[in-house]
């Protein structure tokens, strides 16, 4: 499937690129999300006219990413949840309880942009995430999870 990017991609390209995928990706992912639209060339010929709007939008969001970013550099997120006399938590600290904590601490995130790579939280101590804000900019959060008294 040929396919148009309207939006940059990782792993596949940058705004404009024309891109040949799987059909499955294109048909299930990048087409109902607007990321790109089929490569006929009546679509090609709309890209064009829209393509200094598109580079606008990726500029601002780009913009905005990297003020988050500056915002969440030296940020430590202290997370208070009941825990066993050895430190295990009684259940885990996912990704919805980290953009939920960072967002009443006056860090807009959202669940999508937390990436646990060893999985949920289950122990006290100290934790290092990643906060996936753009497809380029991704940064490190130190979570710091204390037991309740």
């Amino acid at each position: 499937m040929d396919v148009i990017l309207l939006a940059k991609v990782a792993n596949l390209g940058s705004i404009g690129d024309r891109v040949k995928v799987k059909s499955g990706y294109g048909r299930n992912f990048l087409l109902p999300s607007g990321k790109a639209t089929l490569a006929t060339p009546a679509n090609v010929a709309k890209f064009e006219a829209r393509r200094v709007e598109l580079e606008k939008i990726a500029r601002e969001q780009f913009a905005d990413a990297e003020s988050r970013a500056a915002a969440l550099k030296d940020f430590v997120l202290n997370i208070t949840v009941k825990a066993g006399s050895e430190g295990k938590l009684f259940g885990s600290i996912g990704t919805i309880d980290i953009a939920e904590a960072c967002t009443q601490r006056g860090h807009a995130v959202s669940r999508s942009e937390v990436r646990l790579h060893n999985g949920p939280i289950r122990m006290v101590g100290e934790h290092q995430i990643v906060l996936h804000l753009h497809t380029d900019i991704d940064v490190q959060l130190r979570v710091t999870v204390v037991a309740e008294e």
